[in-house]
């Protein structure tokens, strides 16, 4: 472990660590080094960075931004790097709902704004399929959740209504450069976990706060064995350990990826964390990691699921943006493969995009969570934010979603576990919260 006992209580003005030119240095600060015009920067160092893209949706963005930008008088500084996400009140159902959605349009139209996705897709799902997200950008989010585009290698957080603002009008945004906290994953998962299963022990372990706000970086042989898909998921869920972004150095995955996708990218040899860089190190071990399961009401009350053999559930929901893309459905359709879901049970799938949705009809994925008994929901946010009114009061439910705070999902007094989408499908199974690796035996 390298550490300086200064970054552990985060930085203040008098924290700066002066570094030389050729010193080593962490993924994180050459990102912000980049975006700031620099040729490097210091931890602790508060700098002002150019802004690559903002993306903001249909809750976050027009019906707040709209208003501010009027009474300034302001502009977009620049429409190619704004994006608009038509996912969380779609598709509407209710007055409130068609309002707000209607802001979002009408405004997307006056702008006349060039990347606009209406009801395609959860935002953070959408924005690298749709090629946004390369390796070094400096992106801003209007979501909590934004840190996603850190498994590309880039540098991306969310931010507040007030800032995004900032950043519509400049394109600027100041950042401290932080202490990078690196997450090594040694070794290979085991058949039956994914990279949720991984991010939730590390919320177990560290909690809610356990990022500090700094930088966390995902690293070792088990991360770089990963999908993109599965980065997506664990960079997302950054978020729920306090972290500011989640990154994960770029490679050969993330240049196929991005090239299924028209997007072609440059060398990667140097967006990673130097050797001899100041970092905080925390080391675990894939292989004997088994299929973890947070319980009510925080994602840092994880334990194995061994722990919850005796619960009950009444819903399953496979949703959001941490356990809905294609490889969390043909992980789900693994487990429920030839089988019917419990008599007692509900079982929902929302796919995170309609492309993820379309691969996976090919597939026959789709056919055969249907088959199993699933209720297929539209690709959107939905029942993760607390929309769609899906989740009845009382119930218990097992959802692949990052969050499980107390009304999350709509109902006050729903009690929500958090897991794989392996784990979900199989407690789906047996109306029970049950441990995946028993049926793929």
């Amino acid at each position: 472990m390298k550490a300086v006992s200064a970054c552990m209580r985060g930085p203040t003005h008098r924290d700066v660590m002066t570094t030389p030119l050729n010193s080593p240095h962490t993924l994180a600060q050459k990102l912000i080094a980049r975006a700031a015009g620099r040729p490097h920067v210091d931890l602790g160092e508060i700098v002002n960075c150019k802004v690559d893209l903002a993306m903001f949706h249909d809750s976050s963005g027009p019906r707040r931004l709209k208003p501010m930008l009027e009474e300034l008088g302001a502009t977009i500084w620049d429409k190619s790097r704004v994006v608009l996400v038509m996912d969380h009140y779609v598709p509407e159902q209710d007055d409130e709902s068609r309002r707000i959605v209607r802001i979002a349009r009408d405004w997307a139209r006056e702008q006349d704004l060039p990347h606009v996705y209406d009801s395609i897709g959860i935002c953070h799902v959408v924005l690298p399929q749709k090629g946004h997200i390369r390796p070094g950008m400096f992106c801003v989010g209007g979501d909590s959740h934004s840190p996603t585009g850190g498994a590309f290698g880039a540098y991306m957080f969310g931010i507040g209504a007030t800032e995004m603002l900032g950043v519509v009008v400049s394109g600027q945004l100041w950042v401290r450069v932080p202490q990078t906290l690196r997450m090594v994953w040694n070794n290979q998962l085991p058949v039956g976990l994914t990279a949720k299963d991984m991010v939730l022990h590390m919320i177990g372990r560290f909690g809610m706060n356990g990022g500090g706000y700094q930088a966390v970086e995902f690293c070792g042989a088990a991360v770089q064995a990963l999908s993109m898909q599965e980065r997506m998921t664990m960079s997302n869920m950054s978020a729920e350990m306090g972290a500011q972004v989640g990154l994960i150095a770029p490679d050969e995955t993330t240049r196929a990826w991005l090239a299924e996708r028209g997007v072609a990218v440059g060398d990667l040899s140097d967006w990673c964390t130097d050797p001899g860089a100041t970092t905080v190190d925390h080391l675990f071990d894939a292989a004997s990691l088994s299929p973890q399961v947070a319980a009510p009401h925080s994602p840092a009350n994880t334990r194995g699921v061994e722990s919850f053999a005796d619960v009950a559930v009444q819903v399953a929901y496979i949703g959001a943006c941490t356990g809905a893309k294609l490889d969390d459905l043909r992980a789900a359709a693994q487990v429920l493969r030839g089988h019917k879901v419990a008599s007692s049970l509900r079982l929902m799938v929302a796919p995170a995009s309609l492309h993820d949705q379309e691969q996976a009809e090919q597939e026959g994925v789709m056919a055969v969570l249907r088959d199993a008994g699933a209720e297929v929901l539209p690709t959107a946010c939905g029942a993760c934010s607390g929309y769609g009114g899906s989740i009845p009061d009382g119930a218990n439910v097992i959802a692949t979603t990052a969050r499980n705070f107390k009304g999350r999902m709509g109902s006050a007094t729903a009690q929500v576990y958090l897991a794989s989408p392996y784990t979900v499908a199989a407690s789906a199974l047996r109306g029970r919260i049950s441990d995946p690796r028993e049926m793929l035996a």
